[in-house]
């Protein structure tokens, strides 16, 4: 699709929802083939057009490259992939069990797609983050409109061009803009809207799905905590807190360590560690490294300063804390034993500051924890069982990972999702696929014998009428003896479609019938 320059308004979000809904009924993105097509673009897009991707995103955050091809590139090319190799096998109804009240009988569960569906993307990864859910809703047999952030407006641009050059535009748009392209847009019925980002957008987003009734996922964050327990091996759990929470987008990412919880006594071990872990990653002069992501712009950038030089926490800070406005850079920065009214504990802090609070027992984290909000992810460093036992069974988050950060969303049969004021949905491999679906309960029936509720309702009509015992049908047979007698036929006929098709298959060779298995 071609940038969108001209002023895009309600009426403009209408026709094009009007335009998406007109090819999605006629059939055309239901295919399987429309579907493999589309992936197969998509997936050609991202090889041929890499050194554009590493470009927008270099410009819009000043991402390293290896970081902008481990957590952007290569995780939608693998997205992808999936889709492609699964995409048969997710399509096929899935066969259940039926009930004693419904036989004979059979039944199965149909992914439909939902229709016309919005993705409204964010800014931090802002190529994963926009075309991962457009693979699961392209999987699924959707017709759909990304809007990706104003915030990333190089990557923007770039998915704007690209998408429009490589898919199908009848069933795929690009809508670039602000606030009042996203209200447009907000403003019309969709069949889903699935939108990633801050609570309190995520709170628009919803009042407006429910004036339609549509359904919503949304991929909010929050203040994801780190639990450290003294008894682990510090030097690693040292390595990974900083890859969760530097390494990781310089701190803006919505399941990148918010805060640390660990011991009193373990905290100053703990600190000399991260210390040694970030000189090594970073250098000397953190402020001088190629290796971190820069701030956003500079109204994230005050906002970060705003917290630091709060005057409950700006004599807390045991490690770092230099800033510059004009490269939009903050040094890693550890603050110790924060008040946990202090504003850097009261929002979630999307960059560069990590506030360490310590109790006396690790398990005293835990109720810490619940007192705030449920995060998007919870971290728990221990060997000890009992603890990570506890842990589990008593933080609630969106997910979690036990002695290391971050990694479970690589994994694809993991589901991605928040809970409470994290979000609500969740996504990746197949559950991107279910997420745009529609899961549809069918059932089957022969008109040869009766199910024994309505053998029983007739029973009942009958005494009601006075003709307790007497065959409707007038067949001399009672209800016991009518359903043997439709069990005996219903197995004869089986049978005999048996015995058909054997003879047809000798007949024919015993060739000429296609293979039923379907194949990845």
């Amino acid at each position: 699709m071609e940038e969108t320059k001209q002023k895009f308004d309600v009426d403009s979000a209408a026709i094009l929802v009007k335009d998406l809904r007109r090819t999605f009924n006629s059939g055309k993105t239901k295919s399987y083939d429309w579907r493999i097509s589309q992936l197969e673009s998509i997936s050609k897009m991202i090889e041929e057009k890499e050194k554009d991707i590493f470009k927008a995103i270099k410009e819009d955050l000043a991402k390293p490259e290896f970081e902008a091809f481990a957590a952007e590139i290569s995780m939608t090319k693998s997205s992808c992939k999936l889709a492609l190799q699964e995409l048969k096998q997710w399509m096929m109804p899935k066969k259940v069990e039926t009930s004693m009240a419904t036989y004979p009988s059979s039944a199965e569960i149909v992914s439909e797609p939902l229709g016309v569906v919005l993705v409204i993307s964010t800014w931090n990864y802002p190529f994963l983050l926009s075309l991962d859910p457009v693979i699961g809703a392209i999987a699924a047999g959707n017709a759909v409109v990304l809007k990706p952030s104003e915030i990333a407006p190089a990557t923007s641009s770039l998915l704007a061009k690209l998408l429009g050059q490589y898919a199908d535009k009848s069933a795929l748009r690009v809508v670039e803009g602000a606030v009042p392209e996203t209200s447009a847009l907000l403003e019309q019925k969709w069949d889903k809207i699935f939108f990633t980002g801050g609570a309190r957008i995520g709170r628009i987003v919803m009042a407006a799905a429910a004036k339609h009734l549509t359904p919503v996922t949304l991929e909010l964050g929050g203040k994801c905590p780190a639990v450290v327990d003294p008894n682990v091996d510090l030097e690693v759990a040292a390595r990974r807190l900083v890859a969760g929470k530097w390494v990781a987008n310089n701190g803006q990412a919505c399941i990148g360590v918010d805060y640390v919880i660990t011991t009193k006594e373990f905290a100053p071990k703990l600190i000399d560690a991260l210390r040694s872990v970030l000189e090594e990653f970073f250098g000397k002069d953190p402020m001088k490294s190629k290796d971190r992501a820069r701030i956003i712009n500079s109204f994230h950038f005050k906002r970060l300063v705003n917290l630091m030089d709060d005057n409950k926490v700006s004599d807390k800070i045991v490690v770092g804390g230099r800033r510059d406005e004009s490269k939009l850079q903050i040094a890693p920065t550890i603050l110790l034993d924060v008040p946990e009214d202090s504003l850097i504990m009261q929002e979630e802090i999307f960059g560069p500051l990590l506030p360490i609070m310590t109790v006396e027992r690790v398990e005293d984290s835990f109720d810490m924890i619940n007192k705030k909000p449920k995060a998007l992810a919870a971290y728990l460093f221990s060997d000890d069982e009992q603890i990570k036992k506890k842990f589990v069974e008593n933080v609630s988050a969106g997910g979690m990972v036990i002695n290391d950060t971050i990694l479970h969303v690589t994994v694809s049969t993991l589901p991605f999702g928040g809970v409470g004021e994290s979000g609500m949905g969740s996504y990746h491999g197949e559950y991107s696929f279910d997420c745009f679906s529609h899961k549809k309960s069918v059932l089957y029936r022969s008109f040869a014998g009766e199910s024994p509720t309505r053998e029983k309702d007739r029973e009942r009509a009958q005494a009601r009428s006075g003709n307790k015992g007497k065959n409707t049908k007038d067949d001399g047979l009672t209800p016991e003896q009518r359903r043997e007698r439709d069990a005996k036929a219903l197995q004869e006929k089986a049978a005999k479609k048996a015995a058909q098709a054997a003879s047809g298959g000798n007949n024919a060779g015993g060739g000429g019938g296609k293979d039923s298995k379907n194949k990845k």
